[in-house]
């Protein structure tokens, strides 16, 4: 949309039906910012304020912060640092990890599953281009676990879907997120070749373990040594989780990726809420989520967008990518997929209407990019 289109809309929706849960949506704030030298700490400040301050949020409380490390850090788009087009980028990390600690976090443990490997998340980082002192020094109270197997646990946690779920009644996960008080999930703005987008919700599809889900996964048991990621299990349905781990809802359902990843992101965010949403649009890429996507392209959107509810946040970040964030199958940017919005608020995760949502900052239609 561009930016008479998008107020066009607003105008439009301001006489649909109230919200699904009859109250207004919980708020979102946006900043312009439009290079990784600015004073991110200042941002997430204000931001948070915007909100009702950090502290009510994570004070005296374990904080879980899902990193997007999407894909193996050798790959690069354009011979760019990894952190301005597909991943989470370090700068935003630190300053987010110094927020949350000076806002009186008890524990900071920045996660995620890493593509293809079990090993330390610390030797990733190191393999993705971060300064794991610069990271420690902006919170002391800092740790790092590769959750894409149990790690040092003996077990693993079980995350049951409250609905019954759409493809798996529920799931297993790194006791990580057991021992977690306030999920954050880090995304960035960008296009998914499948979901159409991926931002707050899509990241935490990342939270699966490919010990238990992954290509290679166990048979009967985890494999605790996964070198593949989830695609003939989670994408294509193609084999079943290790069998420790509950199995598919309707095994004869469909195969599609664009019908079971939607419904995977959706169910995975009411098994394990997130509880603050963090999305960067500083620098990203459209067309895809990834450096294997065939015509993705650099762009600079130059946004930042943070909220409380997974689902407001992601919708306001689909509207500034150019998108109607309650588009049908077969729309932009949901071309050959179910819509993940509109399937999470059927949940009732959140509202995907715009006009429900409290935005505060910078004005939404000053900010808007084209993606397509």
């Amino acid at each position: 949309m561009t930016r008479r289109q998008l107020l066009a809309a607003l105008g439009a929706a301001a006489a649909a039906p109230p919200p699904v849960f009859g109250v207004p949506a919980p708020p979102v704030a946006i900043a312009r910012c439009t290079s990784y030298e600015e004073d991110f700490v200042s941002h997430f400040r204000r931001m948070f304020d915007q909100l009702g301050g950090a502290s009510r949020l994570v004070r005296g409380k374990t904080v879980t912060v899902k990193l997007n490390l999407t894909g193996s850090p050798a790959l690069r788009i354009e011979g760019r640092p990894l952190g301005v087009t597909h991943y989470t980028h370090p700068k935003t990390a630190a300053a987010l990890a110094h927020v949350l600690s000076e806002a009186g976090a008890r524990r900071i443990r920045f996660v995620e599953s890493c593509w293809a490997t079990a090993g330390p998340l610390e030797e990733y980082l190191l393999e993705s281009g971060w300064n794991l002192r610069t990271l420690r020094a902006a919170a002391p109270n800092l740790e790092f676990v590769n959750t894409n197997s149990r790690g040092a646990h003996k077990r693993y946690a079980r995350f049951k879907v409250p609905s019954g779920g759409l493809i798996y009644p529920a799931y297993d996960l790194n006791v990580a997120y057991e021992e977690t008080d306030v999920l954050v999930s880090m995304a960035k703005l960008k296009n998914h070749e499948t979901c159409g987008i991926t931002l707050a919700m899509k990241n935490i599809f990342g939270i699966t373990p490919a010990s238990v889900y992954g290509d290679d996964a166990g048979i009967d048991e985890p494999n605790e040594n996964p070198e593949k990621g989830r695609a003939i299990t989670c994408h294509f349905g193609k084999r079943q989780p290790a069998k420790s781990a509950p199995g598919e809802l309707d095994p004869t359902s469909s195969r599609d990726a664009g019908y079971r990843m939607p419904r995977i992101t959706a169910e995975l965010n009411a098994a394990c809420p997130i509880g603050i949403s963090f999305i960067d649009g500083v620098e990203s890429i459209a067309g895809g989520e990834g450096p294997w996507v065939r015509g993705i392209r650099y762009v600079r959107p130059g946004v930042l967008i943070l909220g409380t509810n997974a689902v407001t946040t992601d919708t306001v970040g689909t509207a500034l990518m150019g998108y109607d964030p309650r588009a049908p199958k077969g729309t932009h940017p949901f071309t050959n997929c179910d819509n993940t919005l509109l399937l999470a608020e059927q949940l009732g995760l959140g509202s995907a209407r715009l006009t429900s949502i409290d935005i505060r900052g910078a004005q939404l239609a000053d900010l808007v990019s084209r993606f397509d």
